[in-house]
C-alpha cells in the first residue's frame, strides 16, 4: 500500500465500532487509513425505493396492497433498528424471502398468469418479516 499510495485506493467498510477496533488493532493501519466517512441509515422511503429498484431489475412489481404493507414493514423495522441495521442488505433479504414466499403461494394455484408470476402481494411479506424478526431475536 505504501509503495503505490499514489496509484492505490483501499476501502474498508463496516459497522462503526467494529471498524474502529480493526483500525486500532495495528498501529500501521491507523496511519494508513486517514479518511473516514460515516453514512446515516436509509430512511423508510429510501428503503422502499431500493426495494422497488431491486424488484424492477428482476422483473417484479408490487400490488397496491403490497406497497402499503411493505411501507409499514420498513417503517417499523426502521423505528426498531439497532446498530446492526442492515439498510440495503435488509431490503435485499426481504425481497429474496418475498419471492420465495410468492413461489410457495403460486404453487397452490391451479392457473397462473404472467401477472401472478411478476407481482408480489402483501401476503408474500409475512414470512420475510417474521424471518427477519426471528433472526434479530437469535443474535
Amino acid at each position: 500500500m505504501e509503495d503505490r499510495r499514489d496509484r492505490l485506493v483501499v476501502i474498508a467498510a463496516g459497522y462503526t465500532s467494529e471498524m474502529a477496533r480493526f483500525i486500532e488493532s495495528n498501529p500501521g493501519l491507523k496511519s494508513r487509513f486517514n479518511r473516514y466517512f460515516k453514512f446515516d441509515d436509509y430512511l423508510p422511503s429510501e428503503l422502499m425505493l431500493i426495494f422497488e429498484r431491486i424488484a424492477g431489475a428482476q422483473g417484479f412489481e408490487l400490488s397496491a396492497d403490497a406497497k402499503l404493507c411493505l411501507q409499514d414493514i420498513l417503517g417499523g423495522l426502521y423505528e426498531a433498528r439497532d446498530r446492526r441495521f442492515g439498510n440495503g442488505r435488509l431490503v435485499r433479504n426481504i425481497f429474496e424471502q418475498a419471492i420465495e414466499t410468492q413461489a410457495t403461494r403460486l404453487a397452490r394455484m391451479k392457473t397462473i398468469s404472467n401477472a401472478h408470476l411478476t407481482t408480489l402481494e402483501a401476503e408474500d411479506f409475512d414470512l420475510a418479516v417474521s424471518t427477519h424478526i426471528a433472526d434479530r431475536k437469535n443474535r
